[in-house]
């Protein structure tokens, strides 16, 4: 007995082949009351001139549906294939059953990727940047710190003056050859002499009134005091003996030269810093030379100078041979000291930069070859030797001062200083106060 006017049992689940054309037997859209009709179970039949509507399929014949979603019956076309407005079976989609958008569409499916946190992405990427470089940071100090040669006491030193305000640092450059082989003695025109005497001598202040550089020439005339000897701990008494200022070095190292410096000019020296040739041209190719306008040309056979004038940069062995020149001077040592001064400020201008500190391929190589040829005293660590490069490089700028020591002649053939503008000097540094007297 069939329980669809107008169609046999094969239409119960399906498509029959009734008498009556597909378009009157596609099946109307089911208003969600029930499945009979809009009103449920014993609501209201289909209305006038519709026709009913047929039950769900069985369960293992529909498709997959998410929990609370009720199933919507469509009308079929001649193919079998759902039409009419409303269907989301996902059938032409490519949906798979159960598929629901996010906030419960239809199903209990997987739903859209949540969208990435893009602040807390860039937070931890900031994070790990900070600490990679913090940890790059305090391993480059330490390595760079531990290059530092401590081999200075100042304790040895006896009557001293009393420190003053802003910090003092005595920079001597040697003419030490340690490490450099006979190609290198050769090509930097040094000579083969054994030992090391200074080559230039320079006091640097460093205060609230910004930087001032003192030369010291070499050839200074200056009292040889009491001292107590840096190895055999014996004390020599002082005899009154005048001579130049680079044998104090050359008698008992950076000690007595620290002691003579003081006696001589009563300024207390707080930090020692020395170089040698092989460290001095290091640093400078490390950095890739360094931009010198030079006045005017001129050639030094014993240095190994060879310059025109104007503009140009300097390699290693240029700049070792720029700061040694001596002889193709008429004012000797005090003109050398002036070429000194003027290149180690525009050293530190380049050195002592974000280009090159930020730099590692800068940054390495430049304290490699600079830190293992550099010899301080036992107090300095590696944050005193920065503060020096800075205010060097503040020498030539700002409140910064470079002048020669004031001289008034000379005698027995060495340059004597100046004793009132010296001791007017050492008070206005002592008293970090800006710097008035004019040196030679």
């Amino acid at each position: 007995m069939n329980e669809w006017p107008g169609s046999d049992n094969r239409d119960r689940y399906g498509r029959g082949s009734g008498a009556e054309p597909e378009g009157a037997r596609a099946m109307p859209h089911v208003r969600r009351g029930g499945p009979y009709g809009s009103g449920g179970p014993g609501g209201p039949g289909p209305g006038p001139g519709q026709q009913p509507s047929e039950p769900p399929l069985p369960p293992h014949l529909s498709p997959r549906r998410g929990p609370g979603v009720p199933h919507q019956n469509q009308g079929y076309d001649q193919y079998g294939a759902p039409q009419g407005p409303g269907h989301d079976d996902g059938y032409n989609t490519g949906q798979v059953y159960g598929g629901g958008g996010r906030g419960g569409g239809q199903g209990g499916g997987r739903g859209q990727r949540p969208a990435p946190n893009w602040g807390r992405r860039i937070k931890w990427t900031v994070l790990t940047l900070v600490a990679v470089l913090l940890v790059t940071s305090v391993a480059t100090y330490f390595w760079a710190d531990g290059k530092l040669r401590r081999e200075v006491d100042l304790s040895k030193v006896i009557d001293r003056p009393e420190a003053g305000d802003g910090t003092n640092y005595l920079i001597v450059g040697s003419d030490s050859r340690e490490g450099m082989s006979d190609e290198d003695k050769k090509k930097l025109h040094t000579g083969s002499a054994e030992g090391k005497r200074t080559d230039s001598m320079m006091i640097l202040h460093d205060g609230s009134n910004g930087p001032t550089l003192i030369s010291l020439p070499r050839d200074s005339d200056v009292e040889i005091p009491s001292f107590v000897g840096s190895k055999s701990g014996k004390k020599y008494p002082g005899r009154g003996r005048h001579t130049k200022l680079n044998a104090a070095y050359a008698e008992d190292g950076p000690e007595l030269l620290v002691r003579t410096v003081e006696h001589n000019t009563g300024l207390r020296i707080d930090h020692y810093v020395e170089i040698g040739f092989a460290g001095f041209a290091g640093i400078v190719d490390a950095i890739g030379g360094v931009e010198m306008d030079i006045p005017k040309a001129f050639k030094d056979k014993k240095s190994g100078a060879d310059f025109q004038a104007g503009k140009q940069t300097l390699n290693g062995e240029q700049a070792l041979a720029f700061v040694r020149t001596r002889y193709a001077f008429a004012g000797s040592d005090l003109d050398r000291t002036k070429n000194q001064q003027k290149f180690l400020a525009a050293l530190a201008n380049q050195t002592a930069t974000p280009a090159t500190i930020l730099n590692p391929f800068k940054l390495y190589p430049t304290l490699g070859a600079g830190l293992d040829t550099l010899v301080v005293d036992k107090d300095m660590g590696l944050f005193d030797l920065g503060s020096m490069f800075f205010a060097m490089k503040g020498v030539t700028g700002g409140d910064g001062k470079s002048m020669n020591m004031p001289i008034a002649g000379t005698v027995g053939g060495n340059l004597r200083w100046d004793k009132a503008k010296v001791a007017k000097l050492v008070d206005q540094l002592k008293k970090d106060e800006p710097v008035t007297v004019s040196g030679n």
